[in-house]
């Protein structure tokens, strides 16, 4: 992404942590935290090597379709799941962020902002603003967090593992939305 290089590496760092945490959570014995782990760990790791900054490395340009391509698929794949969970329509929508990107700096490198427009173009500020309210709802959804670390798993109390705490998924998402917000402003 475009951008100053010190920021740009505390991105990439914070979305690469995010996607090892998230690998770990697929250790996880329910289901569906296990794809959805999946998912995320994908967007944390795809959102770090495109937050590389541009001093640092320029990829050749086909990487930037090649990232297009990859996250199209996700975004297949999470469209599929949404009929089953609400939850991938956001992984969806984050995939289709990450393809818009692309696309964009594919069309576009080495420049700040978009060929011949001035302001920020409709696709850029309507996911800006969908990604701005998921951050504010998901930091809203981490304040009213219980203390205990115990679950039910069939009606018995379990314990659960720190790769099973709802609390650090919601801040593993929360992060990534952040990220997502950092690397949309900067496009």
């Amino acid at each position: 992404m475009h951008g100053p290089a010190s920021p740009g590496w505390l991105l990439v760092a914070l979305c690469a942590a995010t996607g090892a945490y998230c690998l770990l959570r697929m250790r996880s014995p329910v289901e569906e935290q296990r794809r959805t782990a999946g998912a995320e760990a994908l967007m944390g790791f795809g959102m770090a090597a495109m937050a590389v900054p541009a001093a640092a490395a320029t990829p050749p340009r086909w990487t930037w379709f090649a990232y297009a391509a990859v996250f199209g698929a996700a975004a297949v794949r999470a469209l599929w799941s949404a009929r089953t969970s609400p939850h991938h329509l956001h992984h969806l929508v984050g995939a289709c962020a990450m393809v818009y990107m692309a696309v964009a700096m594919a069309t576009s490198p080495g420049h700040h902002g978009h060929a011949g427009g001035s302001g920020i173009p409709l696709m850029t500020g309507a996911l800006l603003l969908y990604f701005a309210g998921y951050v504010l709802r998901s930091g809203a959804r981490l304040l009213p967090a219980t203390a205990g670390g115990s679950g039910t798993l069939g009606g018995t109390p379990r314990t659960l593992g720190w790769g099973d705490r709802p609390e650090l998924s919601q801040a593993c998402r929360l992060s990534m939305g952040i990220a997502m917000v950092a690397m949309l402003v900067t496009l």
